[in-house]
């Protein structure tokens, strides 16, 4: 069996007429009408009901016909992946992520290296202004950042990951209570906290706003490593996006817990729209719709 006579089969069936079909296919109508009856030999079923036109096809002709179109989809889709290795073997992707995202960007990159092993990565920390300007001038293919901060109208296509939860967290010999912690009961706590300039603080002091206090700030940085090394110390508390959370030595000796009810703003990546999207952005956009993320950056 060839696929020659699948694709002669589904031609038939389309255009209803030998002549046509042959046609169509650059053959001969003989060279169409003899392969249609090599199949029906190499099955040992009757496809077609003959007359002197074409009459259509047996219930196991449409059988045949199904499987057919099958079989030519999955090679038509065996194709594309062909073509899709000889062009994206490789490749560069360079990505802006903000501090706040940082604990998102492992699974993130993993999943793109799974899906194209020979993936150059270029990865560079920013604001979420900093990213979209990056974008803008095409310096960067995506950024991971938070959504409420794309413009409306402009050029931007977002694909949202998860939102974000704002947690308290501190080391001993500060001793935080048990169970979730209210906005108003944090007045008193000395906190460092990332600079007012950033987004993840003016959220912060969003909530405290709406909670009626003024919290102990004794210390702004726009650094996670002199925010990580004050709490770590155990010298300050501080409030962090989950997905900002330390991860190196020190992380097991944190006390993290959840707080009441704040802003919770969507993260995730935010492209150009593509006139003409290469092969590269499109499996890597197709591979980030398929992260499930949403779970990972919880504290219940």
């Amino acid at each position: 069996m060839f696929l020659r006579q699948l694709t002669y089969l589904i031609a038939l069936d389309r255009y209803r007429h030998f002549s046509r079909a042959a046609e169509s296919c650059g053959v001969s109508q003989p060279a169409l009408s003899a392969a249609i009856r090599q199949l029906e030999s190499e099955l040992g079923i009757t496809i077609i009901r003959r007359t002197r036109r074409f009459n259509g096809l047996t219930d196991e002709g449409r059988r045949v016909l199904d499987w057919a179109r099958q079989t030519l989809a999955a090679l038509d889709g065996l194709r594309q992946e062909a073509a899709f290795a000889q062009q994206v073997a490789g490749g560069t992707l360079s990505i802006g992520v903000m501090p706040p995202a940082l604990q998102a960007m492992p699974p993130l990159l993993e999943g793109f290296r799974s899906a194209i092993p020979g993936l150059h990565l270029h990865a560079r920390l920013g604001s979420s202004a900093d990213t979209i300007h990056g974008l803008r001038l095409q310096q960067l293919d995506l950024g991971l950042v938070y959504l409420d901060q794309i413009p409306a109208d402009g050029p931007f296509e977002i694909l949202p990951l998860y939102t974000e939860q704002h947690v308290l967290v501190a080391v001993e010999p500060l001793t935080l209570p048990a169970g979730r912690q209210e906005w108003d009961s944090l007045a008193d706590l000395p906190l460092c906290l990332l600079s007012a300039e950033m987004r993840t603080r003016q959220i912060v002091d969003g909530a405290f706003r709406n909670a009626g206090v003024t919290p102990t700030v004794m210390l702004e940085t726009n650094s996670l490593e002199v925010l990580y090394g004050e709490v770590l110390g155990g010298r300050l508390a501080s409030i962090l996006p989950v997905a900002a959370l330390p991860t190196h030595t020190g992380r097991n000796r944190l006390q993290i817990r959840p707080l009441g009810p704040c802003a919770t703003p969507e993260v995730g990546l935010v492209r150009l729209v593509p006139a003409q999207p290469t092969a590269l952005a499109t499996r890597v956009w197709d591979v980030a719709a398929t992260l499930r993320m949403r779970d990972i950056f919880v504290v219940g």
